[in-house]
């Protein structure tokens, strides 16, 4: 029977749990080895991933398009910042009524409890991810003013190919075994009580940040509404199946079909909804960034780590970038957010093998979904908006 991610990671962490709870230290032992495995194999794979899709994000953004495309980038970096920052504001505000005193101490006490791995297999990465992350921009920048020029086909082609590979690993080896990476991870924390400590404060989280995305789209589609001369209500009500595609696949691109028809009932004209559409699913990320900040201000305020608004806009900022073409796959915003959480977290809570990396994992998959549907119906806001630019001022 074919299930989706979501309820998957669930039932990683029902059996993580049960596991830790009935089963003997020496099962529980090998279950964080496997872990513990593919986590090493996730290290070497992320900076992989970041050549591969920021490279090919920004030699793609830049060609063709001129004011529109410069425009269009814009607004969905700007509203993807504005989605992280109002994340941080509200979950700053919000979460420390659930969260208390109490619960860090209680996850004080088992803050050095582990269980040891029978083997680890090191697996070290080519790359640092900042070495990634600026080879990808220098290639990126590079590879979008020589393509076309001859001189620069071969390389985008190749690593256009070399990105076709990525998307394979990670379709085929990493997002398949992130249940028992999620599982290994609450395995370790109900052997060492952290579990339900946890647990208790996730549902209260996840309504938040529903809730967030909502108000972000009632906003989104009011200034759209305003501005392209609609009614907001019909334009909300026109994105219901885009939204409830994205829901069940937890993909902006698979939701590109049906995002193109809502945005013909909203009267997108055909030019303009076939350019910005498939563009702003892949840099329009402002759902994803909401649910990103707020389960990274929850995990510091349960480890008692610092957290401001000095240190999360910096973080959202690089993210907004770096989320750039993230994959189109279930959990590929936050498998790209992976190593940039040390900016939150600090170097050594911030290693993306470690158990708080895991946890943030497993935190912002079970609400993935949401986070992708939040994407997409922006996506057509921001449609609506250029729309009006578009037959306003640049096609005169």
């Amino acid at each position: 029977m074919k299930i989706g991610l979501v309820p998957k990671i669930i039932i990683g962490i029902i059996l993580g749990i049960l596991i830790g709870q009935y089963l003997p230290t020496e099962v529980c032992r090998f279950v964080v080895t496997l872990s513990g495995i593919f986590s090493n194999f996730l290290k070497f794979i992320i900076p992989l991933m970041i050549l591969a899709y920021v490279t090919m994000g920004i030699a793609d953004l830049t060609q063709g398009a001129g004011k529109l495309l410069l425009i269009t980038a814009l607004i969905a970096y700007g509203s993807t910042l504005v989605g992280g920052t109002f994340s941080f504001v509200v979950a700053e505000k919000l979460f420390s009524s659930f969260i208390s005193s109490s619960v860090t101490e209680q996850l004080a006490k088992v803050a050095g409890v582990s269980l040891q791995p029978y083997i680890s297999i090191a697996i070290p990465p080519i790359l640092d991810t900042i070495s990634a992350v600026v080879l990808a921009f220098v290639l990126g920048l590079s590879l979008s003013a020589l393509k076309g020029r001859k001189i620069g086909d071969t390389l985008y082609n190749s690593l256009k190919d070399f990105s076709g590979i990525i998307d394979a690993v990670l379709q085929h080896a990493i997002i398949p075994f992130l249940p028992l990476y999620v599982c290994g991870t609450f395995v370790d924390m109900t052997k060492s009580g952290k579990t339900f400590v946890i647990l208790g404060v996730l549902w209260k989280v996840f309504l938040v940040v529903i809730a967030m995305h909502f108000i972000l789209l009632f906003v989104q589609f009011m200034l759209a509404g305003t501005i392209g001369g609609k009614n907001p209500f019909t334009l909300m009500k026109n994105q219901i199946p885009g939204y409830t595609t994205a829901l069940g696949t937890q993909s902006s691109a698979a939701t590109i079909p049906v995002n193109l028809e809502c945005a013909r009932n909203n009267g997108v004209s055909e030019q303009i909804r076939n350019f910005v559409i498939p563009l702003c699913a892949n840099i329009h990320m402002c759902g994803s960034m909401i649910t990103i900040t707020a389960c990274a201000t929850a995990v510091c305020m349960m480890h008692q780590i610092p957290i401001s608004l000095s240190t999360v806009v910096p973080f959202i900022m690089t993210l907004g970038i770096a989320m750039v073409a993230s994959p189109g796959a279930p959990g590929g915003s936050i498998m790209t957010a992976l190593p940039f959480l040390w900016m939150i977290f600090g170097k050594e809570a911030g290693d993306p093998n470690g158990p708080i990396c895991a946890l943030m994992v497993a935190l912002y998959i079970t609400q993935d979904s949401f986070g992708t549907a939040c994407n997409v119906s922006g996506d057509n806001a921001i449609a609506v908006v250029i729309d009006r630019i578009y037959k306003t001022w640049i096609k005169k």
